[in-house]
């Protein structure tokens, strides 16, 4: 990685420019003007609305709790020039220009954040009834086919089918899940964690098809590779979702095979003076030995306090964060903190088939990841243990009586 120019300090007249508005974005303007810098900041979205938060369109924004997710924000105060509804097209960094519907954009320093794009289901474009939950609009789009009660096919059971999927069972919906897989989240987590979660779904009223794989979607039916056609007055797509880089292809900045940019232990990346941070990209992680691309929240909400205090150069940051997410899915809270894959032992406190337990993933005797459903407790404790690398006792571990902080080895 080249050594960005900004570590030697950063001038008052230098101009820092924010490609994406989502989380990631707006929370590196914000921690710019936090940690003091006095230059002018400009945040360019593609998307017209105000910047928004994104979690809340799968809850309250779709089932009409709200009517957005706006970012409580003051641009204005803070001196933060807002570019909406411009997509920025290219980048040429030895003019330190971005190319943008709007003409060319000049920058001292550029920050990467334009978060990540679902995967579409190839052959459904422009088939009605389609639909993908990403964006404020999308969630508009599907308000009023929840409002109607549609027979809904979701297909992917991952953690936006499932929130997706639980949303429309609370509207009265009838709901189909189709997995290509041979069990939900089977990308994210071990066949024996993922086992009782299969479970909800029929709880709440949710047929889940396993091993089904899309053939083709018409209109008023998902039609099945095994010839099955599956009633649909409107299908959700949700399998996943890739950085929205495509943009970079020619620019320069080094990408991942994923399409992520790589980006080195302070979010800089391959060019001089460009950073990248959220959704769109991938950082190298000395605590779990591998490069983590990260799809979700905190690390949007995280990541941009490195990104901001290296701009700035006064105390470059390394950025290692423990990763976590949660999500709410048929009348459950789960959430995840850490990495697992590197685990050499997996430990559960509490029955999986209650309403409330944790599996905690080990490796050399320290905690390295956890997954909590309904023990919000267990998460805290365990996120603690976990950046502090404490060695556990897995017996003492095991009993869900037990805090977690007092299962430690001596």
């Amino acid at each position: 990685m080249s050594e960005q120019t900004a570590q030697g300090g950063t001038p008052a007249g230098r101009r820092v420019v924010v490609v994406g508005a989502g989380m990631a974005g707006v929370q590196t303007a914000v921690a710019l003007r936090e940690q003091g810098f006095k230059g002018p900041v400009t945040v360019i979205g593609a998307e017209p609305h105000q910047p928004y938060d994104r979690p809340p369109l799968s809850k309250a924004v779709l089932l009409g709790k709200a009517e957005d997710s706006a970012f409580d924000v003051d641009f204005e105060s803070l001196g933060v020039e807002l570019r909406l509804g411009c997509e920025v097209l290219g980048l040429r960094p030895a003019e330190h220009e971005l190319d943008t519907e709007a003409g060319p954009v000049p920058y001292d320093v550029l920050v990467l954040a334009t978060g990540a794009e679902p995967i579409t289901l190839p052959g459904t474009e422009g088939v009605p009834g389609v639909h993908l939950l990403r964006t404020l609009d999308d969630a508009e789009r599907l308000k009023p086919v929840l409002a109607r009660q549609h027979e809904i096919v979701v297909v992917g059971a991952g953690w936006i089918g499932a929130e997706f999927a639980t949303a429309a069972r609370e509207t009265g919906c009838a709901v189909t899940v189709v997995e290509a897989a041979d069990r939900p989240l089977a990308g994210a987590l071990p066949a024996e964690v993922t086992a009782p979660m299969a479970a909800w779904y029929a709880d709440a009223g949710v047929e889940l098809r396993t091993h089904a794989r899309v053939d083709h979607i018409e209109p008023g039916a998902v039609v099945l590779a095994d010839g099955t056609r599956l009633p649909a007055d409107a299908v959700v797509v949700g399998i996943g979702a890739r950085p929205a880089t495509a943009w970079l292809a020619v620019s320069g900045v080094e990408l991942g095979p994923h399409g992520d940019v790589l980006a080195d232990d302070r979010l800089r990346t391959s060019v001089e003076d460009v950073y990248a941070v959220g959704d769109c990209a991938s950082f190298p992680s000395a605590r779990y030995g591998e490069r983590l691309l990260v799809h979700h929240w905190d690390n949007a909400l995280q990541g941009p306090r490195t990104v901001a205090a290296n701009v700035l150069g006064e105390t470059p940051a390394v950025y290692d964060p423990v990763p976590y997410f949660w999500s709410e899915q048929f009348g459950r809270f789960v959430q995840y903190v850490g990495h697992h894959a590197a685990a050499d032992r997996m430990v559960w406190r509490g029955d999986p088939e209650g309403p409330a337990w944790t599996v905690c993933w080990l490796r050399e005797d320290r905690l390295v990841a956890l997954l909590a459903v309904g023990r919000p407790r267990d998460l805290a404790q365990g996120r603690r243990l976990i950046e502090a690398g404490r060695r556990m006792d897995a017996r003492a571990l095991a009993d869900p009586a037990k805090p977690l902080k007092d299962a430690t080895a001596a």
